[in-house]
């Protein structure tokens, strides 16, 4: 703004009647006229007016206005009416946002979800680059934003380092209360025959703690039992008995407040994995050799493992001068680990295992009444096989998997191959194929080809002879490795083998655990869909499964063959609230039994389900923004400001009139306009005249 001067007469005759004014008021001073300041200050005023002073405006022109509509739709936004609500909001806002001119609003639609919250403020921040003009943010949400920063961000700020208003629509009538239900401690694995030892807490966010509350236990059939009494804010223990390996879980809730927002947060479901005390062990290794440290340092390794190791250097018959104290510290206990604690290990190793007068038959015969028992028993047989008096000539022949015949050897290279129930069998199913081998396993080359065998084959030469039999005896299992030379791939030959693994996953098995059962089912929830698989041993015609809901009612689900797999599959869809809250369902087909749990698909947005200002209130003031309550109340209309003395109202937003300066182009407003400067004349020559007449 700036003053200009566009005089009526030239300057020249503009200087002369100022000298002609001057002269007066000096004669007048002279001769003591009365009224004549009232007349000298009527001429001067109308000399100002004459010399046409004009205050200069720069002219502006609007720019046009870019606007972003941030629009919540994580999960909590499905609580109670909070997607009506924001569609409601979005409708109202974009058609007051069309009438505007030279603003343009823009939607964005932020998922979050996925385990880490609701991300507003990242959305934010990304579109604010593809907008230079941006002159403000609507956004609409329930409150609860997990990357909110401490100080308004620079995306929110004009070029002068000014504001941007956030204005912050709010799903619901006002401040809300939810319960929730948290575990503060859970260990990740008991023993069986043990107590799980749980710490739960009921918080009452939004309000003050101190009202009672009861946890309680949802049953499989749709009854509740009380567990504990309660007060929010204060930890509770819980003991949960654990009586079996795997999960034990408990659908566990609490009851909820008459003013909760959801009960979605209220139930969890507690997971207990229970586990054997130690695993015990029994390795024999027949004579020194390279698998045994194999076998030694795979079973070390596990923690849950007491391994027995005996290693028999010389039989008893064997004649030479070495003193007995230097081939053995202790004496090979026989009777204590074959007779008396033979019942206390949960698998027996036998690895190369000649059996030239060191067991008795009775004891073969124990070892064969633990695996008819229950018992795990892995044999790995070389060429001490095809001896007279080797293990399938004694009492361990009817629960060996395979008889070797005396000319049963192979003694050329081959690469390992996995057999059709190979690649299906949890044991061999998604082992490596590809690595530093290539793309076939490392070459062995010595294996026992069998005239008989039972059970399953895994493995197997390029020829088919077997390589690793599987067999289930009585309540007990039995694997025969027909090759003595798996080690190898530990050494890297020509690449080498998964063989840590395939071990690992073999020793399991044969002590029976669950993750590793041929024969078993399995379910889990995705999304809202229930998937039940049964696994089989062979190919099966479809079979249904029994359904246990959460609420104690029985579906009934077919379950169909897959191509090219021994299993049986069926997946059933399910409600959104079936999903959302934390319930366990229960499948039964035949003797068999599997849990999938619903719920808590995402821990941080769950944990709080309030809709509430706290949060993103010092972001809003900080902006000049206005906070807005939907539910109950009009959608806040959309003003256009050019002062920026305010940005919000009760019932409206402002977004502020972004506008440039037209290059010399001015608009001039007249210091004194003659319908104010006229009457002013007047009234002083008036007043002249006034003085003059006393």
């Amino acid at each position: 703004m700036t003053l200009d001067w566009t005089p009526v007469f030239s300057p020249l005759g503009l200087m002369s009647a100022a000298l002609c004014i001057l002269a007066l008021l000096t004669y007048g001073l002279w001769k003591r006229i009365p009224g004549l300041i009232w007349r000298v200050s009527a001429m001067l005023l109308m000399l100002l007016w004459l010399s046409g002073p004009q205050i200069a405006h720069p002219l502006l022109r609007p720019q046009p206005q870019e606007a972003l509509l941030v629009v919540d739709q994580s999960p909590s936004m499905s609580v109670r009416d909070r997607h009506n609500l924001t569609e409601r909001a979005v409708n109202d806002i974009t058609a007051q946002a069309g009438k505007l001119t030279n603003l343009h609003l823009h939607r964005v639609d932020v998922s979050g979800g996925n385990g880490n919250g609701t991300q507003l403020f990242q959305t934010i921040e990304r579109e604010a680059l593809n907008y230079p003009n941006l002159t403000g943010v609507f956004l609409l949400t329930d409150g609860m934003n997990h990357d909110t920063p401490p100080q308004l961000p620079a995306s929110l700020k004009g070029s002068q380092g000014n504001p941007l208003p956030l204005h912050l629509l709010l799903t619901a009538k006002g401040e809300e209360v939810d319960r929730r239900l948290r575990v503060l401690n859970e260990p990740p694995y008991v023993i069986v025959g043990q107590d799980a030892h749980i710490r739960l807490q009921v918080d009452d966010l939004g309000t003050s703690p101190g009202q009672p509350a009861d946890i309680m236990e949802h049953r499989p059939d749709g009854r509740s039992v009380l567990l504990a009494h309660s007060i929010a804010g204060q930890p509770v223990d819980l003991t949960i008995p654990i009586t079996h390996v795997g999960d034990t879980m408990k659908d566990v809730y609490v009851t909820p407040r008459s003013d909760d927002v959801s009960t979605r947060n209220n139930s969890i479901v507690l997971r207990i994995h229970g586990v054997r005390d130690r695993l015990r062990v029994l390795l024999v290794s027949g004579v020194p050799n390279q698998a045994a440290r194999v076998w030694r340092q795979l079973l070390k390794a596990d923690p849950s493992v007491d391994l027995v190791h005996f290693t028999i250097l010389r039989s008893p018959d064997t004649e030479d001068d070495t003193p007995i104290s230097d081939l053995a510290l202790i004496p090979f206990p026989t009777h204590e680990l074959f007779e008396q604690k033979i019942r206390s290990f949960d698998l027996i190793i036998l690895d190369g295992f000649r059996n030239q007068n060191i067991l008795p038959d009775a004891y073969l015969a124990n070892i064969a009444n633990y695996v008819r028992k229950g018992g795990g028993l892995l044999v790995t047989a070389g060429p001490e096989m095809l001896q007279d008096g080797s293990l399938q000539d004694t009492s361990l022949r009817d629960v060996l998997p395979a008889h070797i015949p005396s000319n049963g050897m192979i003694a050329e290279a081959f690469h390992p191959r996995l057999t059709p129930e190979g690649e299906e069998h949890p044991v061999t199913s998604g082992l490596p194929r590809t690595g530093p081998w290539g793309k076939e396993w490392g070459s062995w080359y010595r294996a026992l080809k069998p005239d008989q065998s039972r059970g399953t084959s895994l493995l197997a030469t390029p020829h088919g002879s077997p390589l690793l039999l599987l067999n289930h005896v009585d309540q007990g299992r039995v694997a025969m490795m027909l090759t003595d030379q798996a080690w190898l791939w530990s050494r890297g030959e020509q690449g080498g083998g998964p063989q840590a693994e395939l071990l690992r996953r073999l020793s399991h098995w044969l002590m029976k655990e669950p993750d590793l059962e041929e024969n078993r089912l399995d379910a889990h929830i995705n999304g809202q869909t229930l998937t039940v698989e049964r696994h089989l041993e062979q190919h099966s015609a479809p079979r249904s499964a029994d359904i246990l809901t959460p609420s104690g009612t029985h579906q009934s689900l077919m379950l169909t063959p897959q191509p090219h797999r021994s299993v049986l599959r069926g997946a059933l869809p399910l409600s959104e609230e079936d999903t959302h809250n934390a319930h366990i369902w229960t499948i039964h087909q035949d003797a068999l039994t599997a849990f999938a749990v619903s719920g808590d698909p995402d821990p941080v947005e769950n944990a709080d389900l309030r809709s509430t200002t706290h949060i993103l209130s010092p972001l809003v003031t900080a902006s000049s923004g206005g906070i807005y309550w939907l539910d109950g109340a009009a959608t806040p209309t959309i003003r256009s400001i050019t002062d920026q003395t305010a940005l919000h109202g009760p019932d409206w937003m402002g977004l502020p009139r972004h506008q440039i300066t037209v290059a010399g182009a001015t608009r001039e407003t007249p210091l004194l306009p003659s319908w104010g400067i006229l009457p002013v004349i007047l009234l002083l020559l008036a007043l002249g005249w006034w003085r003059e007449g006393r």
